[in-house]
């Protein structure tokens, strides 16, 4: 289920973000569906100030760099200010496979059941409770993404914006683990920037 399992070399640098803090990690509520996702939600005030003090002095990235983002409103912004911050030469690409996971019949519940998914993931990385999307599904999304971005370009600096889950996932997938122990992974703060390097 993974795309990137039998390669070993990657031609580009990815770079990951999450989201800065935002209305719903504020409520306290799952957002994952589009149609509550895109048009609303987006950074709290104490996002927009993670999101404009998160690149670190040392950092690869600069303006060269190209931004990839969830259209989510809370990656949206997050990639607004980050891509101004770098005065970046191009324009913030949009693509779906960078969305929240689909949390199903969970939507607009407490942010606590999060942690249900999560156990019944362990056991099975085609978890289908509830309606959410599996732990499989998002790892060949996201890694399809990475696949599609090395066929396009070479030699590139990419930061991917996205959400805990697709991006918990995703570093699952660079480390060629089974989607089930995404949670394993070390965890992404809000607004936090992370390089991923390919497992050998």
């Amino acid at each position: 289920m993974n795309p990137l399992l039998d390669i070993t070399r990657l031609s580009n640098r990815y770079f990951v973000m999450r989201h800065g803090h935002s209305l719903a990690n504020q409520q306290g509520i799952i957002v994952s569906h589009p149609e509550n996702g895109i048009p609303g939600f987006g950074l709290s005030v104490s996002g927009e100030s993670q999101v404009s003090t998160t690149i670190p002095p040392d950092s690869l990235l600069d303006t060269s760099t190209m931004i990839i983002s969830s259209d989510f409103k809370r990656a949206r912004e997050s990639a607004e200010i980050i891509c101004k911050m770098l005065n970046c030469k191009t324009a913030i690409h949009f693509d779906v496979r960078l969305r929240e996971r689909n949390y199903g019949n969970l939507e607009l519940s407490t942010d606590k059941n999060y942690a249900r998914v999560w156990k019944m993931d362990k056991n099975n990385p085609d978890n289908q409770s509830l309606g959410v999307e599996s732990p499989n599904q998002v790892m060949c999304r996201v890694s399809d993404l990475i696949i599609d971005y090395e066929t396009i370009f070479s030699g590139e600096t990419l930061l991917l914006v996205s959400h805990g889950d697709a991006l918990q996932i995703l570093q699952a997938s660079f480390q060629k683990e089974d989607a089930s122990r995404h949670r394993s992974q070390q965890h992404l703060e809000t607004a936090e920037i992370r390089r991923l390097i390919l497992s050998g």
